[in-house]
C-alpha cells in the first residue's frame, strides 16, 4: 500500500475530517549473530525495506480505535482510562502495550486515536511484525503527542510493552533494529548495553533474498532454554580459570581454545565454542562491510550456519535444505538460517541478475525435499521508523 491508498482505506473505515498522518516502520533481519545476544556477544541486524503502516488521526471523543487491513474482523474500541487493565490475545496487544508503557511514564494522552495498521511482514517469519507494530505506534503517538523523539528509548519501551503486557520474554535485538535502522546500513549492537554503530551494508548489485520455510516452530522456548542453560555451565565452569569473566563472548577464540578442556561435557563445549566463534565473525563480517567485501561478509554467512547446525544444533532438515539448495544458485554469495532456529527463515546474499532463478529453482527443490511451500522476499536494506512524507509513494 501507498500513501494514498493508505489514506483512502482509513477514510472508508472511519470516515472524512481531520488531519491523517502515517508512519512507517520496518520488519528486520538479523544479518548475522545467532544466539549470542544473551551471551554478551554483538549482533548484525539491519531493518527491512517491507513493514507496517499506521494511519492516524486525532479524535474527540477519549476513544481509541484499533483496526487492521490484514485482520478486518479482530479490531476493538478502548475508553482511554481502560488501557493498561486487561489484554486482549490479539495482535490489538501490540499497540496496547504501548499505550499502557506511556502511561506508566507518565505520558498521558491528551486525546482518543483512530488507528489504522497494515503488514506486509509475514506473521511468525520470524521478521519482527511484532516489533514493527510496537515501534510504530510508539514513534506515532510520541509524534501526535508532541512529545521528544528519542529512537533507543522507543526501543526499550517496545521491549518492555512485550515482556510486561503481551507477556513474551523477548531480547531487545527486534525493536532495536527497527527503531534505529538506516537505509544501507546494519547496526553492530551489544544488547546489554545497547551501545551500538552503523555499519555500512553496500550491497550493490546484490540482493537480500529471505525464504520462509513455513515449518512450524514448535520446539523454540524449550531448546532455547536448554542452550540458554547450557552457555551458563560453560561459563561456570571456566570463570574460575578467567578474571573478570561474565560472558562467553568476551572470550576470543584463541583463549577458549586454550581453555575449552575445562568444560567437561562435550555438548556443553560445543555451545560454547559456537558462542565464542560467531562473536568473532560478526565482528570479522564488520571489517569486511567496511571494506565493501561482499564475498568475504558470504563465507562468515556460510560459516555461520555450520556452526547453529553442528555445534549449537538448533537447525532442521528444512532450514538445512533451503540453505543448501540457496547456495546452489550460481549469484549466492552466503546463505544461513536466521533466527532462533527450529524452522522459520533463511537469508541470502544474491546476485541481482539470479533473484529469479533462486525463487524458482531453490523453491521448487526446497518442495520436492520437503513437502512443503517456502515463500521468499526480495528486499535492500531500507530505514528505521519514520513518518512517510509522501515521497515514498
Amino acid at each position: 500500500m501507498n500513501q494514498e491508498q493508505m489514506k483512502q482505506a482509513f477514510t472508508e473505515k472511519y470516515g472524512t475530517g481531520g488531519e491523517i498522518r502515517i508512519f512507517h516502520a520496518p520488519g528486520r533481519v538479523n544479518l548475522i549473530g545467532e544466539h549470542i545476544d544473551y551471551n554478551g556477544g554483538y549482533v548484525l541486524p539491519a531493518a527491512l525495506e517491507f513493514g507496517t503502516l499506521l494511519a492516524i488521526r486525532a479524535n474527540n471523543d477519549g476513544m481509541v480505535r484499533l483496526a487492521s487491513v490484514n485482520f478486518p474482523e479482530l479490531e476493538g474500541t478502548f475508553a482511554l482510562q481502560e488501557i493498561g487493565l486487561k489484554t486482549t490475545k490479539e495482535w490489538m496487544d501490540y499497540p496496547l502495550g504501548i499505550m499502557t508503557v506511556l502511561k506508566g511514564k507518565g505520558t498521558t494522552l491528551t486525546s482518543g486515536y483512530d488507528m489504522l495498521f497494515f503488514g506486509n511482514i509475514p506473521n511468525g517469519s520470524g521478521l519482527s511484525s511484532s516489533a514493527s507494530i510496537e515501534v510504530v505506534t510508539a514513534y506515532a503517538l510520541i509524534s501526535m503527542e508532541q512529545g521528544h523523539i528519542d529512537t533507543v528509548e522507543i526501543a526499550v519501551m517496545s521491549q518492555k510493552a512485550e515482556n510486561e503486557f503481551v507477556g513474551v520474554n523477548c531480547g531487545i535485538m527486534d525493536q532495536f533494529a527497527v527503531a534505529n535502522g538506516i537505509k544501507d546500513h546494519a547496526i553492530l549492537l551489544m544488547c546489554d548495553t545497547l551501545e551500538y554503530d552503523r555499519v555500512p551494508f553496500r550491497t550493490g548489485q546484490y540482493k537480500l533474498v529471505i525464504g520462509n520455510t513455513n515449518k512450524r516452530r514448535g520446539l523454540v522456548d524449550s531448546k532455547y532454554n536448554e542452550r540458554r542453560s547450557q552457555c551458563e555451565a560453560a561459563l561456570a565452569a571456566l570463570q574460575p580459570h578467567v578474571d573478570n569473566l561474565n560472558y562467553l563472548a568476551q572470550l576470543t577464540p584463541e583463549q577458549f581454545g586454550l581453555l575449552e578442556e575445562q568444560i567437561q561435557d562435550a555438548i556443553v563445549r560445543n555451545r560454547a565454542r559456537h558462542v565464542v566463534e560467531e562473536n568473532a565473525r560478526v565482528l570479522a563480517s564488520v571489517e569486511a562491510l567496511k571494506r565493501d567485501d561482499l564475498q568475504r561478509f558470504g563465507q562468515l554467512m556460510n560459516e555461520s550456519h555450520e556452526s547453529l547446525r553442528n555445534l549449537y544444533e538448533v537447525s532442521c532438515e528444512e532450514l538445512d535444505v533451503m540453505v543448501e539448495e540457496a547456495r546452489r544458485i550460481k549469484g549466492t554469495l552466503g546463505a544461513r538460517m536466521t533466527g532462533a532456529g527450529f524452522g522459520g527463515c533463511t537469508v541470502s546474499l544474491v546476485h541481482e541478475d539470479d533473484t529469479d532463478a533462486f525463487v524458482q529453482q531453490a523453491g521448487q527443490a526446497y518442495r520436492e525435499r520437503t513437502g512443503l511451500e517456502a515463500d521468499f522476499y526480495i528486499c535492500g536494506v531500507g530505514n528505521g521508523v519514520e513518518e512517510w512524507d509522501g515521497s515514498q509513494n
